[in-house]
């Protein structure tokens, strides 16, 4: 039996309970934890009177993988490139690879996108992005003047145009029977326009927002996944939601008082936010969950997606099949068979508490050392002499010996070994040193190249490790997810600037299946080898052109141009064709310098040249391959007499003859 709303909302309900208990029992505490140990909170053993310094490892560690693992993503503006499973869909990957970055780079802040999403995933064990296609409208409001009749006209032509006002502006003009007359000369207008986005939206999910069922492995094979969050009447509405519907669950949502947000914003509010007095600025509870469910009741689950609101999300607003996953997700370390892996914090927990301790201990017996308690006999001393720290200061005492230092014990040689071998214990853990760095001058001194070369490796390999399981999972399920909304959603051409130039851009075209390579800076190899390595090839390809010819079959110009290009973006600069043309344009370029050589008439002269230089080298060619039979045959000859000469000469040895073993040589 197919299912009404109002027993499918109970369904979503009781998920989104079960999944609410699910991470309020296994996350929420952790993650609060984690970013409390991130932003140097107390640590909750401190002792009155005693040192509370906190050691800041798990931040220490995180803003250490953050630039390089940023640059390894970002040195270049394209973060993948869709390869074609044939050789007719080449030009079409080319340009899906081109516009999918476009839409990363220039639609949504794909930088910001990525540097929030990985510190998510290195500071929680989880990172979140969700994308969409957006065509929410928006309304604008336009003041024209002075325009004419025809002109207004073709503006209310547009459906999306809706007059506010208008004023004439009057002038004076001598009539015929020569008197003034005042005539409209034009109108100024105050317009309403409605505009729909309808560009491909990518926006990060906060941890607590994102809820999926208990034991999940993966997105794929979730039962349940939801994006909680909160929204504006205003903006419910401009998405074409009904405005009573959406006031009627309007309030302060449950989600505003969580406590892990209200940790992400502890250190920089000192209240909770208030209800505003707006009512279109009031806030919803919104429930955007993927879910498998027996919708129509023929005893099959299908995934669809449900758009839900207030508090319990029990209130459908859409109900839909869907055959895709709006979210894409990344761990740092990665553990079987669960949706949630590793993160750095698990990395460093103890060694945070471990490290703090010891550094408190050892600025507690500095203390003491550097400022000592005194032994007073009490009437004896002059009390207000002693507190009195003047330098140089009198003490007045009634008899010798009543005032004595109590010396403390420093620890600093039992500490500092202890804390280096906690910092060795991280750099185990996470790769990240100083020496790998190359911020310690002193760690690589008097130590061999390949010492030194194994060191930063070392380090680069855990490195790598985090950027290809990024690379693997989540950055290419976002960019295959951007690939096909384009294809559902964008049903018309667009002209957008890629490779520089302005291209027209149609995704209704982008019908094949194409493999998507994440282009990741990784390798052992440092800038400078990589730049050495390309400038090697560069020099084989330059003496293969200049000995073969451009239409050599090894290496083109435009490859040649791919070397350069290739160069310019190692040394940081995004913007190659400020220094070389693209191989898209030198390709273009070769072929249209074939088809201008193919349509302009020869020089008879220059003809009859071209025929002679040909016969001369198929003569030669026909010449050389006559002498080299020629050579091949005499060898083979002279082979076949050596050999029966030797076989003479063995049976003569076989009969009791003396005969010489020199036999010329070939």
């Amino acid at each position: 039996m197919k299912m009404d709303d109002e027993h499918l909302g109970s369904v979503v309900s009781s998920e989104i309970t079960d999944a609410l208990n699910h991470y309020d029992q296994e996350f929420s505490a952790k993650r609060i934890k984690a970013l409390d140990y991130y932003l140097g909170e107390n640590l909750g053993n401190e002792v009155e009177g005693k040192s509370q310094v906190i050691s800041h490892e798990f931040a220490d560690t995180v803003e250490t993988i953050m630039p390089s693992l940023m640059r390894i993503f970002t040195a270049s503006d394209k973060y993948v490139r869709f390869a074609a499973r044939t050789a007719e869909d080449e030009v079409k990957a080319e340009q899906a690879s081109d516009y999918v970055n476009f839409i990363i780079n220039h639609d949504n802040r794909g930088f910001t996108i990525f540097s929030h999403w990985f510190r998510d995933a290195l500071m929680f064990g989880l990172g979140v992005v969700k994308y969409y296609y957006d065509d929410t409208t928006t309304v604008e409001e336009a003041t024209y003047e002075n325009l004419s009749e025809g002109e207004i006209g073709l503006l209310l032509a547009n459906p999306d145009v809706e007059l506010v006002s208008q004023r004439e502006n009057m002038t004076t003009i001598i009539g015929d029977d020569g008197e003034d007359t005042e005539v409209v000369e034009s109108y100024n207008l105050k317009l309403r326009i409605k505009k729909v986005s309808g560009r491909i939206r990518i926006e990060n999910v906060p941890p607590e927002e994102f809820m999926f069922n208990r034991r999940a492995k993966s997105l794929d094979d979730a039962r349940f996944v939801c994006h909680r969050t909160t929204m504006t009447v205003s903006d419910l509405v401009s998405m074409g939601y009904d405005q009573d519907e959406i006031e009627a669950h309007a309030g302060y949502p449950q989600l505003e008082v969580e406590q892990e947000r209200q940790v992400r914003f502890g250190d920089i509010e000192s209240s909770t936010e208030t209800e505003p007095s707006d009512p279109s600025q009031r806030e919803v509870a919104v429930y955007d969950s993927i879910i498998l469910v027996d919708y129509d009741g023929d005893g099959v689950s299908e995934r669809r997606r449900i758009l839900s609101i207030g508090d319990s999300g029990q209130h459908v607003l859409e109900n839909e099949v869907t055959d895709s996953m709006p979210f894409a997700v990344i761990t740092p370390i990665m553990m079987p068979h669960r949706l949630v892996g590793r993160s750095i914090f698990d990395l460093t927990e103890d060694l945070q508490v471990m490290k703090s301790t010891l550094m408190r201990q050892y600025l507690d017996a500095t203390y003491l050392t550097v400022n000592p308690r005194t032994v007073a006999v009490e009437g004896m001393v002059n009390f207000d002499d002693l507190l009195d720290s003047t330098a140089g200061g009198i003490v007045r005492v009634r008899q010798a010996g009543a005032v004595q230092t109590l010396s403390g014990q420093g620890v600093g040689g039992e500490v500092q070994p202890l804390m280096r071998y906690l910092d060795e214990v991280k750099e185990s853990r996470t790769g990240m040193s100083k020496a790998s760095q190359g911020l310690d001058a002193n760690a690589l001194q008097s130590t061999t190249a390949s010492a030194v070369s194994a060191t930063v490796k070392g380090a680069h390999a855990k490195l790598e490790s985090y950027a290809r399981t990024f690379a693997e999972t989540g950055v290419k399920d976002l960019f295959k997810g951007i690939l096909k909304l384009v294809g559902e959603y964008q049903q018309q051409e667009r002209i957008v600037r890629l490779r520089n130039q302005y291209v027209p851009v149609d995704p209704r075209e982008f019908d094949s299946e194409f493999d998507v390579i994440v282009n990741v800076g990784l390798g052992t190899a440092d800038d400078e080898q990589k730049v050495a390595f390309v400038q090697a090839m560069m020099a084989e390809g330059k003496t293969i052109l200049g000995q073969l010819g451009p239409d050599n079959p090894l290496c083109s110009l435009p490859q040649y141009a791919a070397m350069l290009q290739e160069v310019v973006e190692i040394g940081g600069f995004k913007d190659s064709g400020r220094f070389f043309n693209t191989p898209e344009q030198v390709m273009q370029a070769v072929e249209q310098q074939k088809m201008q050589q193919q349509q302009q008439p020869q020089n008879p002269e220059m003809m009859k040249a071209q025929q002679e230089f040909e016969l001369k080298k198929q003569k030669m060619e026909a010449e050389l391959a006559l002498a080299r039979e020629k050579m091949e045959a005499e060898l083979n000859l002279r082979r076949e007499e050596l050999m029966l000469e030797a076989d003479l000469r063995r049976r003569e040895v076989e009969l009791g003859g003396n005969v010489s073993t020199n036999l010329p040589r070939a």
